[in-house]
């Protein structure tokens, strides 16, 4: 897996500078079966990279702009008659990347319909289950900083989510470095040149590999204390869910194939829990007040539990 992420980096850095944590996010999720949420101002590539990474993945790619009126049928599909038949038309959500751009301009209805298919994979419509195609990746969008005419997530749907990037300003190197880019106009001139390295049968066969990755009694016991840590600190309202711990290892299992390793380390969760727990902790309002932030909570979580040695 540590060729499969140098060789990803290599395609993607044809069309987006920087934004290395995002890549192994993407790569991570897409590996495990779970799902990304993106939040960084506009123009910082967010859709860019969802679409380089689905390429150099050999995957389907759709973007959905969710928009206050857009309904729960716009994005899984409806039931139409066609030549005197009912015949299921499949929405955006029948692919493999689904890019749900500004996820949280669309009422809680329509982000609701997103629900079962990120959890099983599938869609009810009209009470038919109808599979999705695997691997399925939900990478969503939002802006942290315009919050007029938005519907914050619910705890639920976030909960869902296996990690959370966020997506910074590039550095003024990485900057002056996206200015070389080839451009045709205003569009990335290059992004028709990010090669597909590999494909979606490679990608599942991975998971088997990724779940035989050894991991220490110690090592899962140190992760259930650090998620049940965050759900006694006094700046947190609600800690994290026992998914998080499911997700907080699946994850962690990635990054260590990542660094060519068949077992976890302590280090491995450390550098994975930031982004796993970061978006399923609610701080108390009035450590908000304070400028007290999610990830002060999971810094605060991961000083308190002693490392296995």
């Amino acid at each position: 897996m540590k060729t499969l992420r140098d060789r990803l980096v290599a395609e993607i850095r044809k069309v987006v500078v920087g934004q290395d944590a995002a890549i192994d996010a993407l790569l991570v999720a897409t590996v495990v079966g779970g799902h990304v949420l993106l939040e960084g101002v506009p123009g910082t590539g967010k859709t860019l990279l969802a679409n380089a990474t689905s390429r150099a993945l050999g995957m389907q790619f759709r973007r959905v702009q969710f928009t206050p009126d857009m309904l729960p049928s716009d994005l899984t599909g409806t039931v139409t008659l066609s030549r005197g038949d009912l015949a299921f038309r499949p929405g955006p959500v029948f692919t493999n990347v689904l890019l749900a751009d500004e996820i949280n301009r669309t009422p809680p209805k329509t982000q609701a319909a997103l629900l079962e298919a990120m959890e099983e994979q599938q869609v009810t419509v009209d009470g038919v289950t109808h599979p999705l195609p695997s691997p399925f990746l939900v990478v969503a969008t939002q802006n942290p900083i315009e919050y007029e005419g938005t519907y914050p997530l619910p705890e639920a749907q976030l909960d869902r989510f296996l990690m959370k990037i966020d997506i910074d300003y590039p550095s003024e190197s990485e900057e002056v470095a996206l200015l070389g880019l080839g451009r045709a106009g205003l569009r990335p001139a290059t992004l028709a040149d990010v090669n597909t390295i590999t494909s979606s049968d490679e990608i599942l066969g991975m998971r088997a590999t990724i779940d035989a990755t050894h991991v220490e009694p110690e090592i899962v016991a140190y992760v259930a204390t650090l998620v049940r840590t965050t759900r006694t600190l006094p700046s947190v309202e609600l800690g994290a869910s026992p998914r998080a711990a499911v997700h907080l290892l699946a994850a962690a299992r990635a990054f260590a194939r990542m660094a060519d390793r068949d077992f976890v380390t302590p280090d491995d969760i450390h550098r994975t829990a930031p982004s796993v727990l970061r978006h399923r902790l609610i701080i108390r309002p009035e450590a908000e007040l304070e400028r007290y932030r999610a990830d002060d909570a999971v810094a605060a979580a991961l000083a308190a539990v002693p490392v296995p040695k």
